[in-house]
């Protein structure tokens, strides 16, 4: 999996710069624990850490390719190329020879015979850099998906980058900066692709290359979602859906570490889970094991609401019996989800406060526990964007809303509520124009069907928008929340063949018998037991125990008691009295995601130095010049 940092600069010696590109380096130790590389070059510095999942002996990075002795092509590598093994075959077949058994050289070779072309030709997730020494050329290259993340930071010769921002905010020559549309960002709970929050700062968009040289950067698509007719039957297509999901699952369960799936007993963790454990008792290597997460006391506080009807548990149990995985379950407490500590970890792993609360630092600590027994975990993550499982999906106002569809439900479920921040800031931010502007360049790229009309026409859009502007934050969470604990987790259900082929099936068909996911449903129906096939669709749990509110409220307030608490002159007075003194038992639905989001925002500002907002300038939801700069330096209040 590991971690990438760099810098390229065309005017100055960056063998002096030893030390800075190491600390750029070093801040990627979580992601690659297992061991350490840089390559140093008057233009170019290339950092790795790495968790070595294949080839655990020759995979080491930086990998230089060398010709009469001289290096020609040096890359460094985070992600898994799945067809590897294919492209290698070919590869040797057209007189290339390889040193090691690993992706990481069988990529570097693909470049060296196919020129940049080669992404073209890769399965996998994938984020990495690679420099042509002769050419003097930079190519940064994200996955199809965004699975991998990949950040860069243009400067006036070159180019810093690094799987997080943390990599590129460790050179001294760039501060901690964000503009009013960093913070919109934050509080909108979308992914623009190639935001990224923080001033100056960019994200390789999903299926892009760019490429940096002497003359700039330039920005190049190999992928994208496109239109075309469906012309198989439903029988057809279920029947691919099955086979595609079956090879997908077998290529993702390479790895020379031990690897599990991660359980819900949702239809979507257990399709995976039930393909794992089949491929893997093929292969003499099974049972696969599988990890669920569950909370003290959820037998005894949970109760159905709206979004999850049912507790996870006896599903779970349903499942690893079924198919006989090893299954361990993962209980946390309270006092584990509200530890000051933990969302700290989280909030580091992310470097920026886009939270969805206890289910983040649940993710996160089942990562942890997770790690001590895995390296590779299976995710059935992006199922919904790709079949359309989400409640929305089938709720009339939502699809016909003039906006994001999740933000269109009548409970706010996502990002900081509006009531909790200052009436002033609201409407300086102006969050609906700011939200308007960024639906209607989303809505400018879907691609379109000739002839595509009413209900299929507006299902398309619903579906672009998702898989490009709501699974990205999703993706963004899982890779952090893992690599945090150095855990490798895959989504088989991203796999692009699938998501083209998915993207492409009219919705009568997605919704053939009226249930949510029918496509997933019919394909793996012979694998599940009859208590999932009729589950409803029920989200990522949260805990349900009073305890955990309790420890919030006791944090927040002492958060308001601070004389300088960076994020009070952006709340709402009002409503911070009723978080701060209104009886838990009489208090509105949306305190925890208030109390959850607030902490989270405030522990943003202080510990990246992010200290005061500026007044926005032109029109409200377009690029603005004021920044909120670190603290300490002169800066206009709210």
């Amino acid at each position: 999996m590991c971690g990438i940092a760099g810098w390229v600069d065309f005017d100055r010696d960056l063998t002096r710069e030893r030390v800075i590109a190491e600390g750029m380096t070093q801040t990627m130790h979580h992601r690659g624990p297992d061991d350490s590389g840089l390559w140093l070059a008057p233009q170019a510095a290339l950092g790795h850490r790495r968790l070595s999942i294949i080839d655990l002996k020759g995979g080491r990075q930086p990998m230089v390719a060398q010709e009469e002795g001289k290096p020609v092509a040096v890359l460094v590598y985070t992600g898994e190329v799945y067809n590897f093994r294919e492209l290698r075959s070919e590869l040797v077949s057209l007189g290339r020879t390889f040193r090691t058994q690993s992706d990481t050289e069988v990529v570097l070779e693909a470049y060296r015979h196919w020129g940049e072309a080669f992404v073209e030709r890769l399965n996998g997730m994938y984020a990495f850099a690679l420099w042509n020494v002769r050419e003097q050329r930079l190519l940064l290259v994200r996955d199809r998906m965004g699975i991998k993340p990949l950040y860069y930071y243009p400067t006036p010769h070159g180019v810093l980058f690094g799987s997080e921002p943390k990599a590129i905010l460790a050179n001294p020559r760039i501060q901690a900066q964000v503009d009013e549309d960093g913070l919109r960002e934050v509080l909108a709970f979308i992914k623009t692709p190639g935001e990224a929050i923080f001033r100056g700062m960019r994200e390789v968009r999903p299926g892009h290359v760019v490429t940096v040289t002497r003359g700039g950067l330039q920005d190049r698509t190999y992928w994208r979602l496109e239109a075309r007719p469906h012309t198989d039957d439903l029988k057809t297509t279920v029947r691919t859906v099955r086979e595609l999901l079956e090879d997908i699952v077998a290529r993702q369960l390479i790895s020379d570490v031990p690897l599990c799936t991660l359980l819900s007993g949702g239809l979507d963790s257990s399709v995976i889970t039930a393909l794992a454990q089949r491929a893997l008792m093929a292969q003499g290597a099974g049972p696969v094991r599988s990890f669920a997460v569950d909370f003290v006391h959820n037998a005894r506080d949970f109760t159905p609401d709206e979004i999850r009807a049912t507790p996870d548990a006896p599903f779970v149990a349903d499942v690893a019996a079924h198919v006989h995985s090893h299954h361990t379950d993962i209980v946390l407490s309270a006092g584990e989800l509200a530890d000051p500590q933990v969302r700290a970890t989280v909030l580091h792993a992310r470097d920026v406060p886009i939270s969805l609360g206890d289910l983040d630092t649940s993710m996160y600590l089942l990562f942890r526990a997770i790690r001590q027994h895995s390296t590779v975990a299976l995710s059935g993550e992006s199922a919904d964007e790709v079949f359309g499982g989400y409640a929305w999906f089938h709720h009339p106002q939502a699809i016909a809303a003039n906006t994001f569809p999740w933000h269109s439900m009548p409970l706010q479920l996502f990002g900081v509520p509006e009531y909790a921040l200052a009436p002033g800031l609201l409407l300086r931010l102006n969050m609906k124009a700011y939200l308007q502007a960024r639906y209607q360049e989303a809505l400018a790229e879907v691609p379109r069907l000739a002839g595509e009309r009413g209900l299929e026409r507006r299902m398309r859009e619903v579906f672009y928008l998702h898989l490009t502007r709501f699974l990205q934050v999703l993706l963004d969470r899982k890779d952090r929340t893992s690599m945090a604990t150095g855990l490798e987790v895959r989504v088989p259900f991203c796999d692009h063949r699938l998501v083209e082929y998915l993207f492409n099936v009219p919705w009568s068909m997605k919704t053939f018998d009226g249930k949510e996911k029918s496509l997933l449903r019919a394909a793996t129906a012979d694998l599940l037991p009859k208590s999932v096939l009729e589950r409803r669709k029920s989200p990522y749990p949260s805990t349900k125990d009073p305890e955990y509110t309790h420890l919030l409220r006791g944090q927040f307030t002492a958060m308001l008691d601070k004389a300088h608490a960076p994020v009070k002159p952006m709340l709402n007075a009002a409503h911070s009295r009723i978080l701060a003194h209104e009886p838990l038992e009489n208090a509105p639905p949306w305190t925890r995601l208030s109390l959850e989001q607030v902490l989270m925002l405030n522990a943003w500002l202080e510990d990246y130095g992010v200290k005061q907002v500026s007044s926005p300038s032109g029109v409200p939801g377009a690029p603005t010049n004021a920044v909120r700069e670190r603290a300490g330096e002169p800066m206009p209040g709210l």
